[in-house]
């Protein structure tokens, strides 16, 4: 079985900022979720650790390593959307500039590209060859994957499962 869960909290999270490829870091309250989200997976009792390879996801899994003591393995294919010209942009900024655009964003139209980035459907593609060689990789076993809100987002539409919104910072979902 695979548990996805979201990083914790950035500051462009709070000021409501397209983060893509970029590093941002946790804030206080992003690294008191990481603690919680630990001890949530704590209580799963995973055998295998993989994270995101961006810094607020390692961040995260970071934490939950300690507390499980399991080895983090890192994996570029659950990383978030590639947000491309959009990164550091406010959602304000983007909305009023290329509504069109932005309102293409929050539907996760699969056809459509970030500007100077990817389409919905180019990550879709990535995060599912990482579910399916995870599954196979770990048969039987419990895994927990790290990730951001746009990847758990298509993993559940994929399953039937509509959001409205992101999940929650520190969030972890069971597939």
């Amino acid at each position: 079985m695979i548990y996805l869960a979201r990083h914790g909290q950035t500051a462009y999270n709070v000021e409501g900022r397209f983060q893509g490829w970029g590093d941002v870091p946790l804030d206080s309250t992003g690294r008191r979720q990481a603690e919680q989200l630990a001890s949530a997976v704590l209580k799963l009792a995973p055998e295998v650790l993989v994270s995101s390879d961006i810094a607020r996801a390692v961040e995260t899994a970071t934490i939950v390593a300690e507390a499980t003591g399991l080895e983090l393995q890192i994996d570029a294919r659950f990383a978030e959307t590639e947000t491309g010209d959009w990164t550091d942009l406010s959602f304000e900024e983007v909305a009023a500039a290329d509504p069109e655009g932005f309102a293409s964003f929050v539907r996760l139209d699969a056809g459509w590209r970030f500007p100077g980035g990817e389409s919905f459907a180019q990550q879709s593609r990535r995060v599912h060859e990482g579910l399916a060689d995870w599954r196979t990789r770990c048969a039987g076993r419990l895994v927990v994957v790290v990730c951001h809100g746009n990847v758990i987002r298509l993993v559940q539409r994929e399953a039937g499962v509509e959001m409205a919104e992101r999940p929650d910072n520190g969030t972890l979902v069971a597939l």
